[in-house]
């Protein structure tokens, strides 16, 4: 694990919630020098992925950034449930962070997505594509100016990160955000930041990634190949922390979707403030009557009291029995409330790499199923928002585990009534622990 990277982790400072526990961060740098639609559209297979073309780019800005048509390697145009047909069993898997730094793991989940039609969505921490030697361009609010608790990448890796966005773009997946420093702690930590001060830290984001190229001198790369402005309709907090003010500012820039929500259950979502509310979830684990949260860090942090070098005669079975709590959660869904599941991970090494070894055989083990689709979250709020609100309304009627009473045939068998897209909320999880950080 890298220096950088180990300092991040165990710097948060926070005890070990028994069956929550806490998730972690962005990716660290070292200083080493890389429609979603059925049967009747909801259920067809994801197109085979298309071949890429080089199109003519528009540049945008300083050309950090360019327009390059519609986005490739996209699933069918989502159409709604027919009455009575079995909702697809969608799963995201989302990377905080999302940035390379020599470990090679970006690529290797790119390839794993590839060989299984599975697209993801990467939430890319901005001051990943800002220098260190530009630091001062960055003015987090309630902290010192260039200040950065997850440092920032080696001219090599940001080189190596801006070559995995774009080939990650251009193979279907979704660029999201993680902002940018990832305070978690003190008075400087996001959960105390105003709405305004949410709305400073989203537009230095985005500038980071649109201005790159000015802030780094580089002339030599391509450009991202997408409107940054456009392609940005969600994220994640740090820590899971700060939401409630971030909330007012997602809705007013138009942003789809939040996946910030800590502790949520696996049931069908809603929204808040007209926000599609996208939580980390409470899944099985194995071994324990407790919960876990859908996270990397938070399986760690339930097996290694936050340790992220513990001895490593512990891997094999940590390893197994994080794979497991995440096919027990993907199956409690599959086999019954059909709900979304969400999985949350980070490019990191962690106890020997044991968890990316857990996301990828999990991968493979929900991957090919009849009705599995492995998309982005915002691939799949394409398919919500056109779907008819009064069964979204049914589908939320579902527990934890519950099976439709008769099947779905019986269940959405049609005579629901249409209601507004306003009309649909999602009631806080009074559930579970409310001091669960990501």
């Amino acid at each position: 694990m890298h220096a950088v990277g180990r300092r991040h982790a165990l710097g948060l400072g926070l005890a070990v919630t028994a069956g929550v526990g806490l998730a972690g961060c962005g990716v660290k740098d070292s200083e080493d020098p890389g429609s979603v639609s059925g049967q009747h559209g909801a259920q067809q297979k994801q197109k085979p992925q298309q071949k890429r073309k080089q199109r003519a780019a528009k540049p945008i800005g300083d050309g950090s950034t360019a327009y390059t048509g519609q986005q490739p390697n996209q699933p069918d145009t989502p159409v709604p449930l027919q009455p009575g047909e079995t909702p697809p069993q969608f799963v995201i898997f989302s990377w905080d962070g999302a940035g390379e730094v020599g470990n090679g793991l970006f690529p290797r989940f790119l390839k794993l997505a590839e060989d299984h039609d599975a697209r993801m969505t990467f939430f890319l921490s901005g001051v990943y594509l800002l220098p260190e030697s530009k630091k001062r361009l960055y003015k987090p609010p309630n902290n010192a100016v260039g200040a950065s608790d997850i440092g920032y990448l080696t001219d090599g890796h940001i080189k190596e990160t801006l070559k995995y966005v774009r080939q990650a773009w251009l193979e279907g997946h979704e660029i999201g955000t993680h902002f940018n420093g990832h305070f978690c702690t003190g008075t400087g930590s996001v959960a105390n930041w105003t709405p305004a001060q949410w709305q400073s830290e989203i537009d230095q984001a985005t500038s980071f990634v649109k201005e790159w190229r000015t802030n780094t001198g580089w002339t030599d790369l391509p450009s991202l190949p997408f409107d940054y402005d456009k392609e940005l309709v969600g994220g994640r907090t740090p820590c899971l922390l700060g939401r409630n003010n971030l909330l007012p500012v997602a809705r007013d820039l138009g942003w789809r979707y939040d996946s910030s929500s800590p502790g949520g259950l696996q049931q069908w979502p809603g929204k808040r403030l007209g926000v599609w509310d996208l939580p980390l979830q409470q899944i099985p684990f194995p071994g324990h009557r407790f919960e876990v949260l859908s996270m990397d860090y938070n399986v760690l942090a339930n097996q290694s009291k936050n340790s992220t070098r513990a001895p490593s005669y512990n891997y094999p079975g940590w390893r197994t029995q994080a794979t497991e709590s995440y096919l027990a959660g993907f199956r409690r869904a599959y086999e019954t409330n059909r709900a979304p599941f969400f999985i949350g991970n980070h490019f990191e090494e962690w106890n020997g790499g044991i968890y990316m070894d857990a996301v990828e055989e999990a991968l493979k083990g929900m991957a090919g199923k009849k009705d599995v689709r492995l998309v982005s979250f915002r691939q799949f709020v394409d398919w919500l928002d056109v779907q008819d609100p009064a069964v979204l309304a049914k589908l939320r009627g579902l527990g934890v585990g519950q099976r439709p009473e008769g099947g779905w045939k019986s269940y959405l068998g049609g005579g629901t009534r249409r209601e507004s897209n306003s009309e649909i909320t999602s009631e806080p999880n009074n559930k579970v622990n409310s001091k669960v950080n990501s």
